[in-house]
């Protein structure tokens, strides 16, 4: 296995206008490993996740996923569009909202990255995104729409299609926050088995125990910073910093 970090971010700083959310960040993710991110609304977590698949570009400090590479901010070239969508090609992104094609069935839905962006012959595409309906426990729902399924279905879908595309590292940001709490677990089990399957994962989470459970890392951010960083159950058993106690304590 090599010892590279997957992921590498290096002084990564972000502002929008005068408001300053992240603060030269260092970050490293091993191959196969689940960390999960957490901290106060605002303490610049999704915008950190955002940049790992370049949603947000950085201002400055630099970003390796696997072999591609991006540094940001005086001198630096943005990269091209091609070379932007290769490189998200690589990071699949499950956000809170699941942002699935209502026209499309879930079939639809998954088969679409491929197809499109890949250019897989469809009858390849329909069979790996039924294999992936079938991984997230909704092989049945294929032919629905996803005004017929519900928030933990559509959850569900999106991250099958994140899947399709193969990607080396899967984000996750708050998948669950816009769950109904009796779906959350239903979504979480899939993230679980991914973790399980040896899937380097980056998780913007409120879900502590879960954190604690599935998480190698979990990486305490506030105010753009990272305050503390370690194995998930040493940060939420006995965290170091007041901050950390702090937050989650509430």
């Amino acid at each position: 296995m090599s010892t590279a970090p997957m992921i590498e971010v290096a002084g990564l700083s972000k502002r929008f206008g005068d408001h300053v959310v992240l603060r030269s960040v260092d970050l490293k993710v091993a191959p196969g490993e689940v960390v999960a991110l957490i901290g106060p609304s605002g303490s610049g977590k999704s915008t950190l996740l955002r940049c790992l698949n370049l949603l947000v570009v950085p201002d400055g400090g630099a970003v390796r996923v696997g072999e591609r590479s991006f540094r940001f901010g005086a001198g630096a070239a943005l990269p091209g569009t091609t070379e932007m969508a290769k490189f998200r090609a690589a990071t699949g992104m499950v956000f809170q909202q699941f942002n699935l094609f209502p026209h499309m069935t879930a079939l639809g839905n998954v088969m679409e990255g491929p197809v499109t962006v890949r250019r897989m012959p469809k009858p390849q595409a329909e069979a790996l995104a039924r294999g992936l309906l079938a991984k997230v426990g909704l092989a049945d729902k294929a032919d629905q729409y996803p005004s017929r399924l519900s928030g933990g279905q559509k959850q569900r879908v999106a991250i099958a299609r994140a899947l399709a595309m193969e990607p080396a590292v899967m984000l996750f940001d708050e998948a669950t926050s816009a769950l109904d709490p009796e779906l959350v677990g239903e979504v979480l089990s899939v993230m679980q088995s991914l973790a399980a399957e040896g899937m380097t994962m980056v998780i913007v989470t409120h879900e502590i125990a879960f954190a604690r459970e599935v998480a190698d890392r979990v990486v305490f951010l506030r105010d753009g910073v990272i305050l503390e960083d370690g194995p998930a159950r040493q940060v939420i058993d006995s965290p170091r910093e007041e901050a950390t106690r702090a937050f989650l304590s509430h």
